[in-house]
């Protein structure tokens, strides 16, 4: 069991995704530290060490779902904004010209804050997938590509996700006005010459894009802890993480 270890252990290690404080130790440092402690008999049991990386990765998944629900979470991140749809993009300059930027820009801005109040949902779904993680998943993860545990969450939860998200994305597109900024906006575009109506699904579109921008997040705070591992902020991560004198 010693090699399932270790692959566990090194696990915690590089993926306690996007806990927020810095280390003072280096990758390498800490790479060590964990193999001297594993081979030296740390007394870590199997089950504290996967518990360990379910709890890093609860924090991590739990601080990526807040980042984009905070209020302007998509709107005000131009990696994560969702734009305006393709086929409203290629006629934007015209219906700018024609007086319609105001309701182009409230149209961005309403679905973006659909995706936002969407958000929240994904954190019990997240801590779903973590129960149910195995130490073949977390060998996986750690031999895996840089964004390897942002490819297992979107495998057990995207479909999940997808279905979760929609319903809450069509209410609250109501709410705050998409549906009708689109509408009119559609209305408009119109009556304006080479422009015409607007043909996609509305609510596909939206869940989409918040989705992508979720996973986006995770993808980013992934690869900077891998490339910068942080400091433990709780007693189990603490002990997981500990270092022989």
């Amino acid at each position: 069991m010693k090699t399932a270890r270790c692959a566990a252990f090194l696990g915690v290690l590089l993926l306690a995704v996007v806990i927020s404080y810095q280390a003072d130790a280096g990758f390498g440092d800490l790479f060590k530290r964990a193999q001297d402690a594993v081979g030296g008999g740390g007394g870590l049991s199997d089950s504290k060490i996967v518990d360990g990386l379910k709890e890093a990765l609860q924090i991590g998944t739990g601080n990526a779902v807040t980042t984009v629900s905070q209020v302007g979470g998509y709107y005000n991140n131009p990696e994560i904004k969702i734009p305006l749809p393709g086929s409203v993009q290629k006629v934007e300059k015209i219906l700018r010209t024609a007086g319609y930027g105001a309701q182009l820009d409230a149209f961005e801005l309403s679905m973006n804050k659909a995706a936002e109040t969407a958000a929240p949902e994904a954190k019990g779904i997240f801590l779903d997938a973590i129960k149910k993680m195995t130490i073949s998943d977390a060998r996986k993860i750690l031999e895996g590509r840089d964004d390897e545990a942002t490819l297992y969450f979107k495998d057990k939860t995207y479909d999940q996700l997808n279905e979760t998200f929609k319903p809450i994305v069509h209410t609250t597109m109501s709410e705050v006005g998409v549906t009708k900024k689109f509408q009119d906006l559609n209305e408009s575009a119109s009556s304006v010459p080479f422009v015409g109506g607007f043909s996609f699904d509305l609510d596909n579109y939206v869940t989409g894009g918040g989705l992508d921008g979720l996973f986006h997040m995770l993808a980013q705070e992934e690869k900077k802890i891998r490339e910068n591992p942080t400091a433990r902020v709780t007693d189990l991560l603490k002990e997981v993480f500990g270092s022989k004198s």
